[in-house]
């Protein structure tokens, strides 16, 4: 959040990691690199690529013949996986080599992870420690959405090997679709080392692909098909899975394909309209499913679903469908129907309908200090930056005042700084603990992790009078166990205000840890404040690639976040308040401006128009406080304006 981490950062970082491997003594150089076919020699041999964006070149490579080429989409990362066997509780080591925008290399399990953006081979190199029952570990590479092609080679796990045993059975065979020549399958990846799979129709192979996804070609029309599919190792086949049957559709009519852009367009306390795009090919009409029950059948591209509960999530699919059957299913989107008359007593339901948040630092970096009281009532939200790691207990943090900060206020002690907690409270504004920041370390990547990331959040808000916890790791995040303890958070101070302020490239897809997480707790969260700066050029939700700095960037990624699931209610626009508070993409108060208004009221929008209004949508966030008041409060002044004008 303070600002970006150059490049060339990254790439010392991780030479003095790799060369730290190599040296003598070093802990792990009597190890193995574990990983098979790292250096892709043997084309992607081992490794299973998302959605057949990976491929094999010979130039650029790092070292030898080969190296992976990913083709990231505006709707791919172009993600390579490989899962190996390793020893529970022992220190593994990550590294390899990438090239091109946004390209990361982690383990799915831990949620280690790091990235960089180099124009030539740079090495990047991750440690992360496996849980005391981990037997396997996904090593994964990908880039990033509308980016562009990356590259990798040299791919490294560095550890004792574990002990490689035949997979276990795959699950949850489906077919997902069929014409009147070939059947779709996927499956679920079962426990254990995989290497690829072994499709069998009628007991026949009949294809070995390398991930959860298979199309048999060349069948007969209106002729039913059996079959199962087999996980593979170096240690053999696993058993055969349940069957199932796929019967081709006659040779006339195919399915049609699968609606897109299923998104929300309105909510009451009882009702959720929908709308999407049209299918490709002979669409008779649209079944609409709410959380896997077919709720309703239309012949238009929208729908509305009544009856439902106040203040409740569901979720929704829909299928198109002809004389041939179904289609594949749309994306699924979250909805949380509006609340009965409002109210409430916890610190979230305090705030009004549209907020300004601003971050306050615990630090002295050459912005204006303040005190807590210093803040003006102009912010609605002050976010304190940053709570720091205990580095005797992981996942949990600790606070206290700045030394620093506290001498250039003259002694400004804890006792201090809970008081004035206590003067803004009496005021109206709310203040929370932000956990992380450019260089916050903290990781919680476990059920034990997650407790001590809870209960030391729990004490501080009872120490200090904070009103919840906002989550800014720029470092990875690990949606499954953060999500676990913010609910413990929530449970213990109920009504708390859970915010996070990702990075812009954290929100692209649903499939990313910071998205996952917002919609895996959207009915405790209060808002996402996403970074629209340091970011460079992104796609926006239609798909177009728009530069940062611009009403069309905040726009059309605030967008992407609004068709994902998330509430307008749940989504805030973040800027820097001045040059100083950011690497790059500082705007004018007038651009932030017409951003809130273009996406409220459809008034100030750019060249991208959304395609709705958003008249509930938060409000706005901004790094920092302190180089606001440097800059005499000009973002504080104009926005605040702007959101208190909104009806």
């Amino acid at each position: 959040m303070r600002f970006s981490r150059p490049a060339a950062a990254w790439g010392a970082a991780a030479i003095l990691a790799l060369a730290a491997l190599s040296a003598p003594g070093a802990a792990l150089a009597a190890d193995a690199n574990v990983i098979t076919n790292g250096g892709f020699e043997s084309g992607l041999a081992g490794w299973s690529c998302s959605g057949g964006t990976g491929s094999t070149v010979s130039t650029p490579v790092h070292s030898g013949n080969g190296a992976l080429a990913g083709a990231a989409t505006s709707g791919d990362n172009a993600q390579c996986t490989q899962t190996v066997a390793v020893k529970p509780s022992t220190k593994y080591a990550l590294t390899g080599f990438v090239r091109g925008s946004y390209v990361y290399l982690g383990e799915s399990v831990s949620g280690a992870s790091t990235w960089a953006s180099p124009a030539a081979y740079s090495p990047l190199s991750v440690s992360f420690t496996t849980g005391a029952s981990q037997t396997t570990a996904t090593v994964y590479v990908h880039g990033w959405y509308g980016q562009g092609t990356y590259f990798a080679d040299d791919i490294a796990l560095t550890g004792p090997a574990g002990t490689v045993t035949a997979p276990a059975a795959p699950t949850s065979l489906t077919v997902t679709g069929t014409t009147s020549s070939t059947a779709s399958l996927s499956w679920t990846a079962p426990s254990g080392t995989v290497t690829g799979y072994n499709v069998y129709r009628g007991g026949t192979k009949v294809g070995s692909p390398s991930g959860t996804t298979f199309t048999d070609s060349g069948l007969s029309a209106s002729t039913a098909y059996s079959y199962t599919v087999k996980a593979a190792n170096s240690a053999g086949e696993s058993p055969a899975s349940a069957g199932v049957t796929a019967t081709t559709t006659s040779a006339s009519v195919s399915v049609p394909g699968a609606p897109s852009g299923l998104r929300s367009t309105a909510t009451t306390t009882s009702s959720a309209s929908l709308a999407w795009t049209a299918s490709s090919g002979t669409v008779n009409g649209y079944n609409v499913y709410r959380g896997g029950s077919k709720v309703g059948t239309t012949a238009s591209t929208s729908y509305t679903d009544t009856g439902l509960s106040a203040s409740t999530a569901y979720s929704y699919t829909v299928k198109a469908y002809n004389s041939a059957g179904e289609s594949a299913a749309s994306a699924t989107v979250g909805v949380t129907t509006a609340k009965t008359g409002g109210g409430g007593t916890g610190p979230a339901a305090q705030l009004p309908k549209h907020i300004l948040t601003g971050y306050w630092q615990n630090f002295d970096n050459g912005a204006k200090t303040l005190r807590i009281s210093d803040v003006p009532t102009t912010y609605d939200l002050i976010a304190v930056s940053f709570a720091d790691a205990d580095a005797s207990t992981p996942g949990a943090v600790t606070f206290s005042v700045d030394s620093g900060l506290s001498s250039a206020l003259g002694g400004y002690t804890n006792a201090n700084f809970t008081a004035d907690v206590a003067t803004v409270h009496a005021r109206g504004q709310k203040v929370i603990i932000s956990v992380g920041g450019q260089n916050g370390t903290i990781s919680v990547n476990n059920s034990a992790s997650a407790t001590n990331f809870a209960n030391s959040i729990n004490a501080l808000i009872s120490t200090y009078g904070f009103d919840g916890v906002d989550i800014d790791l720029e470092n990875g995040i690990n949606p499954t166990y953060m999500g676990q303890a913010l609910r413990a958070v929530s449970a213990a101070h109920p009504g708390s205000i859970i915010t996070m302020a990702p990075q812009t490239i954290d929100m692209l897809s649903t499939s990313s840890g910071y998205f996952a997480l917002a919609l895996g707790i959207k009915d405790i969260l209060t808002v996402v404040n996403t970074q629209y700066y340091n970011s460079g050029s992104m796609n926006g939700c239609d798909g177009g690639v728009y530069a940062q700095a611009s009403v069309n960037f905040a726009t059309a990624l605030a967008c992407t976040e609004l068709q994902g699931g998330l509430d307008a209610s749940q989504v805030g626009l973040g800027f820097p308040a001045s040059t100083r508070g950011a690497g790059s993409g500082y705007v004018s108060t007038t651009v932030v401006n017409n951003s809130i208004t273009c996406l409220a009221q459809g008034v100030g929008c750019g060249s991208f128009v959304p395609s709705a209004k958003y008249p509930n949508l938060r409000g706005a966030m901004t790094w920092s406080i302190n180089w606001d008041a440097s800059n005499g409060y000009q973002f504080a002044n104009a926005v605040a304006a702007q959101l208190d004008a909104l009806p």
